[in-house]
């Protein structure tokens, strides 16, 4: 892992974040005219596409590693594209996109405990008190609701969303850990597994999609190129890069830009837990992050030492 994140892995973390964050408004918008296993899937066969055609065009053979990566690759694919595409996709038929943005912020605190059993990442006091404060605004987020399990189908689109930001999680864990691969390679396989689910499935239950209009229509392509292939490639570079550590930074833009988009562009009316709901997440997020982050901000500060002299 890269001691000192690059200049590259910074304007990364920026772009994942602006791009990240518009994109629940954008599957709001690919939701006017399509069903959810729909917009799910095309994200996910358009992104394989155009990284396939990527890989193709620079040369870039498949893996060759065995029966290890490739389940790996198989596992990476399920958990980081087709399953939380689609519990997103779901779940915001029934919620607000900023509320599906403000629930991917609580993705690093299902990363820690993960990565203190599968990783040499161990929790300590700081970050207990951490997990415990973010996962407190998870449950402020979801609020009242969940008295109404049952009778108020929006709770189970909240949930849905919940169980999303686990999924990356439990991802991120299998991508640090995979064996060494491509990261244009990985992106693409990993979505043609994702395509593999999605496409069989929203045939058996939505059919075949017919094209609705130009707004719903571009939406979907734009989920598929942007937040989805070029995202994904810029994550899979990030973590083999810099670290699952490092590509946390993300969570905290994520929510910011979702609210931003969603109450100015969508017209979305949020009620005031969200926002208490976002301080608490990003407070735990940040308690339990601070040795991390601040090692990372002043190594950012650090000038670069010049070479030792032989």
């Amino acid at each position: 892992m890269t001691t000192h994140p690059t200049l590259s892995n910074w304007l990364s973390i920026a772009a994942l974040g602006l791009i990240w964050g518009g994109t629940f408004m954008v599957v709001s918008i690919a939701l006017e005219g399509y069903g959810p296993l729909t917009v799910a899937c095309a994200r996910t066969a358009l992104g394989a596409l155009a990284l396939l055609g990527l890989m193709r065009a620079r040369r870039r053979p498949m893996p060759t590693g065995g029966a290890r990566l490739w389940a790996y690759l198989a596992a990476i694919g399920v958990m980081a594209t087709a399953l939380p595409f689609f519990l997103l996709s779901w779940g915001q038929q029934y919620v607000p996109s900023a509320f599906a943005g403000i629930s991917m912020a609580a993705m690093p605190l299902f990363v820690l405990p993960l990565a203190h059993v599968f990783s040499d990442e161990p929790m300590h006091l700081r970050r207990i008190i951490g997990v415990c404060t973010g996962f407190v605004g998870a449950a402020v987020l979801i609020g009242p609701g969940l008295r109404a399990i049952g009778s108020d189908i929006s709770v189970l689109g909240q949930l849905a969303c919940i169980g999303a930001a686990l999924s990356y999680s439990i991802a991120s864990i299998l991508t640090r850990r995979c064996p060494p691969v491509d990261p244009l390679t990985m992106a693409a396989v990993t979505l043609s597994v994702g395509a593999t689910v999605m496409i069989p499935t929203m045939l058996l239950v939505e059919g075949v999609p017919d094209w609705t209009g130009p707004r719903s229509g571009l939406a979907i392509v734009f989920l598929g190129l942007v937040p989805t292939a070029l995202a994904t490639l810029l994550r899979v570079n990030v973590i083999r890069s810099a670290g699952s550590v490092f590509m946390t930074l993300v969570n905290y833009q994520v929510p910011l830009w979702s609210m931003v988009f969603g109450t100015l562009l969508l017209g979305e009316v949020l009620p005031a837990r969200f926002f208490v709901a976002l301080m608490l997440i990003l407070t735990g997020l940040a308690i339990s992050q601070w040795n991390s982050l601040r090692t990372l901000f002043s190594a950012r500060r650090r000038p670069p030492q010049p070479p030792a002299k032989g």
